[in-house]
């Protein structure tokens, strides 16, 4: 895809400094070469939440794509003397070309699951830490935030509202996220476009305060979009609101929606004067700073559908799911492949990592592991559990290995379609449980 179909011509810029200065060092010192092995985990879930969800591999991989240093890159890095000029030459020529596995999109994960492994030499794949952590962070804090209020709406669709509470990029982002964890459509137009996410929107406040009257308002909308429109009736006084909605557009009218006062009261008595009305097949919408527990709140209410905007763009108080990008093992220059990697890891107090690269599966197990991740929400067997191992031999007769093939050789070698990746999501949560614990069983 090219820059004018909504990718940059290059995203080699989209990362941070210390990523080249680690690569000039490296290659004066002759460890770029090494063999090396990186992987993104979490080291604890945000809230104590019962698994994350993660997002964002698509875009990652297109972006890995698009990782390159063109004469523009690499003038400006020559000009403000970030590298050395053999950098230069040999980022040039860069492309990665090693080998990536991850958890597939819309999976769940805990903390301590190794979502995505790199595999290259170590100048090639240290590069890549921070424009992956960028994509996977948020989207994954979008997402799950998303899985948990379309969790809590059951059956009832979710409207995703929230693109005047993110940075323009990021909530194009935001939108695929949400909608591949459950959300129906969304107001952003561009991710209609270059995803395909159905997109849905009405009028606001503002539009009905632009007539003289309310009911003037609603004719000019109605005329504009027919009766099957949905009528924001809470501008001035909802009971109002709602007889001079049906009162222009008749009991056929498609839907109103409220966007503020007691929700779960307002709706009983919208409900209740649309059916008096003989509005019987009107929808009711609700929005206004909602999230998976106010719209558990509103489980009991007649409410057809919701929208949700700040609460979901900025992951419900998690703006990134907390993913770290750690080397995991490393060799030595000029070593065959095949060559086993020694295991590297941090001991800093709150920080340590776990050498050696994992393999994961997930298994039902008939009581929780005692070696769960401190921290993890408490369980009690049986559970499902992710079995992590720094072996490539399966743990579990009845476990399924959760990392595909993403690259190989440095070509995307996964691609699966969005619509793909959202029934996916369902199905695992379904199989697992919208509050149901996942832990860790480190082996």
């Amino acid at each position: 895809m090219t820059a004018g179909a909504g990718r940059p011509a290059s995203t080699a810029f989209l990362t941070d400094r210390y990523e080249l200065t680690m690569l000039d060092a490296a290659l004066r010192s002759g460890r770029a070469s090494c063999p090396a092995t990186f992987e993104l985990f979490t080291r604890r879930l945000p809230d104590r939440r019962p698994w994350g969800v993660l997002a964002g591999l698509g875009r990652l991989l297109e972006a890995l794509e698009d990782f390159h240093f063109g004469p523009a890159e690499l003038a400006w890095l020559s000009d403000n003397g970030v590298v050395s000029d053999p950098t230069l030459e040999w980022l040039s020529t860069y492309r990665f070309t090693g080998r990536v596995h991850a958890y597939r999109e819309g999976e769940l994960y805990t903390a301590g699951s190794p979502v995505l492994t790199v595999e290259g030499g170590f100048g090639e794949a240290v590069l890549l830490e921070t424009i992956a952590l960028s994509i996977l962070n948020f989207d994954s804090a979008v997402a799950v935030a998303a899985s948990l209020i379309t969790g809590a709406a059951g059956d009832r669709p979710v409207i995703e509202m929230g693109s005047r509470r993110a940075e323009p990029a990021a909530a194009v982002a935001a939108a695929r996220a949400a909608y591949l964890a459950g959300f129906a459509s969304t107001s952003n137009l561009e991710a209609g476009r270059r995803y395909g996410v159905p997109t849905a929107g009405t009028a606001s406040h503002a539009f009905v305060l632009a007539y003289p009257s309310e009911k003037e308002a609603f004719a000019a909308q109605v005329a504009a979009l027919g009766t099957g429109t949905t009528l924001l009736v809470d501008t001035f006084d909802i009971i109002q609101g709602i007889r001079n909605a049906i009162d222009v557009a008749g009991p056929g009218l498609g839907g109103i929606r409220i966007d503020s006062g007691d929700l779960g009261r307002e709706a009983v008595r919208a409900r209740a004067l649309l059916d008096q009305l003989g509005a019987a097949k009107t929808r009711l919408v609700v929005t206004g700073d909602l999230d998976a527990h106010t719209i558990a709140a509103l489980g009991g209410a007649p409410v057809d559908s919701y929208g949700v905007g700040a609460n979901v763009v900025t992951g419900m108080g998690a703006p990134t799911a907390g993913f770290v990008y750690k080397l995991v093992a490393i060799g030595d220059p000029g070593d065959a492949p095949g060559v086993p990697q020694r295991p590297v890891a941090k001991r800093s107090a709150g920080k340590a990592s776990f050498g050696g690269r994992k393999w994961a599966w997930r298994a039902w197990l008939d009581e929780a592991p005692s070696r769960a991740e401190p921290g993890a929400p408490a369980a009690a067997g049986p559970v499902w559990a992710d079995i992590v191992t720094t072996s490539p031999e399966c743990p579990h007769p009845e476990a399924r290995p959760l990392q595909v093939k993403a690259m190989e050789g440095g070509e995307v070698v996964h691609r699966p379609a969005l619509a793909e990746v959202r029934a996916f999501h369902a199905q695992v949560r379904d199989a697992i449980g919208p509050s149901g614990p996942l832990v860790l069983d480190r082996r």
